[in-house]
């Protein structure tokens, strides 16, 4: 590879803030409320245009997982469309749970200025500011230029933890005997759709028999691989469905390249599922596409070596941990397949069979070797199989809430993260409807 020297220059400070979130997705999002909330001058760093991540960008139709308590109920109450949480929507969780986006960007600004955080979006953060081990601040490259902001804590929601990984954090990637990682998908929504006569399979393995055979079957083999599996939501407005149909595998979600081949396969997908949806599915037979994602859907890339790293055992077991910072979180092992759609055969959906929340301890929101850095999402330290768990929104929200609040005490008490006393956490947790 050629490269070019890049002549030293100085670099403009945009600010020096307390608490710096990296990334306005789920867990950055709540990250960033819980820090300034606690009285930490806090600053939110998002690459689109909105706040919101998949719950938004990435045109996600549902808060897919469970938790409860904390501030992902705060969520729901500000900004669902269907405050009734009577009605089930299987294992997807109840109607309360389905996504406005549109609504859900405002009110998620809304939070945000009423919490006193610094917003910027258009900004990307390029690089880490770190001195003998010591993350300093970020560089960020927007608009506006080459910028750096020096924070006192930094906290990676990312997803694909780019900050943490520009700091020298160790990590792996996907799964542990290969490396490879879960497909990609590009959501998108079709009107037209006569919801008194649709189907809506909500997992994998929902294969609902329509006039024409079994809905997974047809699909697996009247769409092109590697797409083929059938799911289908509901939404909150008249004739609308959120499909999560598009499929591309062999992809890595840190590489700029295999992102845009990811949006290219799924977009060339789109024709071939709504010519299925209308040849074969009940009251899908006029649908029309209306809206897509405009950021493609990354299940999973790095897996930051932490403290302590989460396994599936932890979460089979329901396991309580001492230094728990996240409880009653309840979802199954949804790997999608590397090779092509549908489950994994490593995954468990109707046959995951742990019906009790399970908590995450502190020690994976902290990463080895580096200081004054937190993690929060996807990329914290846990196993493969582990993160198709912990992986989904309402658990990555109150992963932020922790860390969040991690972050503003350990700013107060000026310690490094790896010191603070995790009862502090919890006593503040507790406060705020958490408990083991």
């Amino acid at each position: 590879m050629n490269h070019y020297m890049e002549a030293p220059k100085q670099i403009p400070v945009k600010a020096e803030v307390d608490v710096l979130v990296v990334g306005g997705g789920p867990a950055g999002f709540s990250a960033a409320i819980s820090a300034a909330r606690s009285g930490a001058k806090t600053m939110l760093i998002e690459q689109t245009g909105d706040v919101g991540g998949v719950a938004t960008v990435g045109l996600m139709s549902h808060w897919t997982g469970n938790t409860k308590g904390g501030f992902f109920e705060e969520i729901l109450d500000r900004s669902s469309d269907m405050p009734d949480d009577t009605e089930s929507l299987g294992h997807n969780g109840s109607y309360r749970q389905i996504i406005n986006p549109e609504s859900l960007k405002t009110v998620m600004l809304q939070m945000l200025d009423e919490a006193g955080v610094i917003l910027q979006l258009y900004t990307f953060a390029s690089d880490a500011i770190v001195e003998e081990g010591i993350l300093k601040g970020v560089i960020t490259e927007s608009k506006s230029g080459r910028e750096a902001i020096y924070s006192k804590i930094v906290i990676d929601a990312s997803g694909d933890g780019d900050v943490a990984a520009k700091a020298g954090a160790p990590f792996t990637k996907g799964r542990e005997d290969d490396g490879k990682m879960q497909p990609m998908t590009l959501m998108f929504k079709v009107a037209g759709v006569d919801t008194s006569k649709a189907v809506f399979p909500g997992g994998f393995e929902e294969n609902i028999e329509i006039p024409k055979g079994f809905i997974q079957n047809l699909g697996r083999e009247n769409i092109p691989h590697p797409a083929g599996h059938v799911l289908l939501y509901r939404t909150t407005l008249p004739g609308v469905v959120t499909c999560n149909m598009t499929n591309c595998i062999g992809v890595d979600g840190t590489k700029a390249e295999d992102l845009t081949h990811a949006a290219f396969v799924c977009r060339s997908q789109i024709d071939s599922i709504i010519k299925f949806l209308r040849n074969y599915v009940p009251g899908y037979e006029n649908c029309y596409v209306i809206s897509s994602a405009s950021m493609i859907g990354v299940r999973e890339t790095r897996h930051f070596i932490g403290e302590y790293t989460l396994t599936k055992e932890d979460i089979l077991e329901a396991k309580v941990f001492e230094d728990w910072v996240v409880t009653k979180a309840h979802f199954n092992f949804d790997v999608h397949n590397i090779t092509g759609s549908g489950l994994d055969e490593t995954g468990a959906q109707q046959h995951f069979t742990q019906e009790k929340g399970y908590t995450i301890p502190y020690g994976c929101f902290v990463p080895q070797k580096i200081d004054n850095l937190l993690l929060a999402g996807r990329n914290i330290s846990g196993t493969h199989l582990a993160h198709s768990n912990y992986r989904v929104m309402p658990i990555c929200v109150n992963m932020g809430q922790a860390a969040g609040i991690a972050a503003a005490l350990c700013v107060k008490e000026n310690v490094l993260p790896r010191n603070l006393s995790v009862t502090k956490i919890q006593e503040v947790l507790k406060t705020q409807g958490v408990q083991p």
